[in-house]
């Protein structure tokens, strides 16, 4: 039954199995160490480690999880609006600190809250030579910059292989693009994995 097995197959049969699970278990453990640190905002008289004698993994997850739904619940009405209004006109007075903040939360309200165009399509473009083809996603171009650029143009970001976060972002025409019937989601998938996963069902791009 097993003589036409050979060694190898088995060897590989075995890293199927046990390479994701090894990956997955590295990146949680990655994640987990990472908001564990918020624990050292914890007077250390509460910590595991004075009463149970040793260190609990994930506490830090937990707290992180509650500052941020409490400070939610506190932002969504009049008071907390206010006093966030408040703080921010603080941060504003702060040189560079306050080019870097609002930045990154401009960014993050519209990734995170749904607001303006950016990651809404899925794009083809011409990429790194005019015979090539890589996923990208359209983001938006700067009324500074189409003012100079002679035919409309579209911003688009796009992402490395494995590693999304990090990326080009540049215009194109809109003319030198395809746009693709695909989701955010599923281009993810597709650009983490370097094509190898593929979804199954790929939810169809809405329309905006």
């Amino acid at each position: 039954m097993f003589k036409n097995i050979s060694l190898k197959s088995y060897l590989i049969a075995g890293l199927l199995v046990w390479v994701p699970l090894v990956i997955t278990l590295w990146v949680l453990n990655l994640l987990v160490g990472m908001l564990d640190q918020s624990l050292q905002l914890v007077p250390r008289s509460f910590l595991t480690e004075n009463w149970l004698g040793v260190h609990v993994p994930g506490l830090g997850v937990i707290l992180t999880v509650v500052v941020v739904l409490l400070t939610g619940m506190l932002v969504t009405n009049i008071l907390g609006q206010r006093l966030m209004t408040l703080w921010e006109g603080v941060l504003a007075r702060i040189p560079v600190f306050n080019t870097i903040y609002h930045s990154v939360k401009q960014v993050s309200d519209t990734l995170f809250s749904g607001k303006g165009h950016a990651f809404r399509k899925v794009l083809l473009v011409r990429y790194p030579h005019p015979e090539a083809w890589s996923l990208a996603f359209q983001t938006n171009v700067p009324a500074e910059v189409a003012a100079h650029l002679p035919d409309e143009h579209v911003a688009v970001f796009i992402p490395t292989t494995p590693s999304p976060v990090n990326g080009f972002y540049f215009y194109v025409r809109r003319s030198d693009t395809i746009e693709v019937n695909m989701s955010v989601d599923a281009a993810f998938k597709y650009i983490v994995s370097m094509g190898v996963a593929t979804p199954g069902n790929t939810p169809p791009r809405k329309n905006t």
